[in-house]
């Protein structure tokens, strides 16, 4: 069963900045649940058969020009039969005076009335943004976000197989953390995953054998990171030595979170092994191709090589690479 997730009307007008005109009884308790919006043109005309009633509802100067054509008494009905629904708030762009009817109406219907100086394009566009992010359908994941190289790595494994070591190392190194132990994911797009910790246990990495550390007050402001796109999963196991680990790199693999397919890799864990530089080329490695160059095709055409016959054989290109 999915879950729906709602943002009070509150935290809204606070984050865009609207100025209260005219605030109803129930405006603490309004939350807004869906990241669409509506500009009433054909409910102006008196057509309601699809309109829903959750959506804020946002007049610029298109909407005022059209009532503007209406007597006092023609717009007062045209404005109640909009308001009578309930909507959660109307917000009045580019600083329009409301008319008379408009404010009857809400204190009648008791629908909150905000203003804002921005165009309805801007408006919409950042109220869209603002919603897109707060309604995200989200999980939380057991692991360690960094960004390398502009990278958001997403350090998944077991207990203990060394992910928040590998994180200071790589803050030592002048990356950045944005989660350690749980990492929040939202899905902020069909293609777009976003991670970010927790409030409650932001910037703290757990080490064992140390305690608990606060990354942000350890190395600074500039070894931390709010949030950060995930654009490869790395999931850190221990060495098995009966194990084929991937030798050639020739084709993605992907893991699938909240319907999106991410770039993923297994990397080997066994002493000796530096796993920060071999993240490091990992998230490097994986904007190369995203930029559209493989380095394992090229070498194929290097050696001659046909891209078919290896995906049958990929020990073929190993074999004449030793």
């Amino acid at each position: 069963m999915s879950v729906e997730f709602s943002v009070p009307l509150s935290s809204i007008v606070e984050k865009l900045n609207l100025q209260k005109i005219y605030v109803a009884e129930n405006y603490d308790e309004i939350k807004i649940t869906t990241v669409e919006i509506n500009r009433p043109g054909l409910e102006l005309t008196g057509y309601f058969e699809f309109f829903d009633n959750k959506r804020i509802q946002v007049l610029g100067n298109t909407e005022f020009s059209y009532l503007g054509r209406f007597g006092s008494e023609a717009q007062r009905m045209v404005i109640d039969s909009i308001f009578s629904f309930g909507p959660p708030c109307v917000i009045i762009c580019r600083n329009i005076e409301p008319s008379p009817a408009i404010m009857e109406s809400a204190k009648l219907h008791k629908v909150s009335i905000f203003s804002s100086d921005e165009s309805t394009s801007d408006l919409t566009a950042n109220l869209v943004h603002y919603l897109n992010k707060e309604l995200a359908p989200r999980i939380t994941r057991h692991g360690v976000l960094v960004e390398v190289y502009g990278e958001g790595c997403l350090l998944t494994g077991d207990s203990g197989v060394g992910k928040s070591e590998t994180a200071i190392e790589l803050i030592k190194r002048g990356h950045r953390l944005v989660a350690d132990d749980a990492v929040e994911i939202r899905k902020t797009s069909g293609t777009t995953l976003i991670g970010t910790s927790p409030e409650n246990i932001r910037h703290f990495i757990e080490l064992r054998g140390i305690g608990i550390i606060n990354a942000r007050q350890l190395f600074g402001m500039g070894a931390v990171k709010m949030q950060e796109k995930i654009d490869i999963v790395i999931n850190l196991e221990l060495w098995d030595s009966a194990k084929v680990y991937d030798r050639i790199g020739l084709d993605n693999q992907y893991m699938d979170i909240l319907g999106v397919e991410v770039p993923a890799l297994t990397i080997p864990v066994k002493p000796g092994r530096n796993l920060a530089v071999i993240i490091e080329v990992a998230a490097m490695n994986n904007r190369q191709k995203k930029m559209g160059y493989n380095a394992a095709k090229d070498l194929l055409v290097s050696l001659g090589m046909d891209v078919h016959d290896i995906k049958e054989s990929p020990k073929t290109i190993v074999d004449k690479w030793e």
